[in-house]
């Protein structure tokens, strides 16, 4: 009795994934496993046809609810829940297996995420259509996205590196906001007040370069954002700490090398070539010494594992 149980509960769990493997609540049920159990384990799921279409009042009961109610839950979703189902004008509502498994995963993450939370997961909007965001995903290739991702890491990483941009995620959404860091600006200006006013003029080229590079870059993440899926917006925060820690190692390996390198006003005209060539090699040292210690315990900071 308990092996023909258990044959049940994985023919179940097989059908159920089928359908829902690729649906965009399935994944965010996934982060909750009691979640993803209840939707394997129903009881309905062990007499339900496939082929076959119920009444609302018949799923009402199965999910232990009234018929009101689950309608209530229709109305919001009906272009998600009724991409393969049937819904006659006369509000006979009929959903098959694959509607059915929408709607319970809505119910089981209705009270985390509430309606508009849901919307936003699925792309709906204010007046439950569809909204038109895959067109770029479904037209670039994935190779061309990561095209993407890589050269947005790289832009990344030269921004981080120079010390002058604070990036961050922000509450909404999971965007990466990037300011000026006023407070390093300024350092640099201080120490820098003793140099000629061409090095200066210099340095406000760059920073001027830079912040365009910075805007250039808010639009392209922003774009891709819209356009992509969550996973390459994950790629670009793991790519974020990563390049959080290079910029960190070069700050140190740079405070070390002053350190340990101090030479006159003299030297650091006529050698200047030859300071930066052995101040480069000992940061690209120091960085690869650390790099690998410090990406893991900051992945699993991160990640909470």
């Amino acid at each position: 009795m308990g092996c023909e149980r258990m044959l049940k509960v994985n023919d179940a769990k097989e059908m159920v994934l089928r359908i829902v493997q690729h649906d965009p609540l399935f994944v965010v049920i996934q982060n909750t496993p009691p979640l993803e159990e209840t939707l394997y384990n129903d009881d309905y799921l062990a007499h339900i046809e496939e082929s076959n279409y119920y009444s609302t009042s018949d799923v009402a009961g199965w999910f232990e609810i009234t018929d009101a109610k689950l309608r209530y839950y229709i109305k919001p979703f009906e272009q998600y829940i009724f991409d393969s189902a049937v819904n006659s004008p006369n509000t006979n509502i009929r959903l098959n297996l694959p509607a059915i498994l929408r709607l319970r995963m809505i119910l089981l993450l209705k009270d985390e995420h509430r309606v508009k939370g849901l919307k936003l997961l699925l792309g709906l909007d204010d007046h439950a259509q569809l909204i038109n965001h895959q067109i770029t995903a479904t037209t670039v290739g994935t190779d061309d996205l990561t095209n993407k991702v890589d050269v947005l890491g790289n832009v990344l990483q030269q921004m981080i590196q120079t010390g002058l941009f604070n990036i961050f995620p922000t509450e909404e959404h999971g965007a990466l906001q990037v300011t000026i860091n006023q407070d390093f600006l300024a350092q640099k200006f201080q120490l820098l007040s003793s140099e000629s006013s061409l090095q200066v003029e210099e340095i406000q080229k760059e920073t001027a370069e830079l912040k365009e590079e910075n805007e250039n870059l808010q639009r392209q993440i922003s774009e891709l954002q819209e356009d992509s899926v969550k996973d390459i917006v994950q790629k670009i925060r793991e790519r974020h700490i990563e390049n959080e820690i290079v910029s960190t190692l070069r700050t140190e390996a740079l405070q070390q090398f002053s350190t340990q390198n101090k030479v006159s006003f003299f030297t650091k005209i006529f050698r200047s070539s030859q300071i930066e060539m052995e101040k480069e090699q000992f940061v690209l040292s120091y960085i690869s010494k650390h790099l690998e210690e410090r990406l893991e315990v900051a992945l699993h900071n991160y990640y909470g594992n």
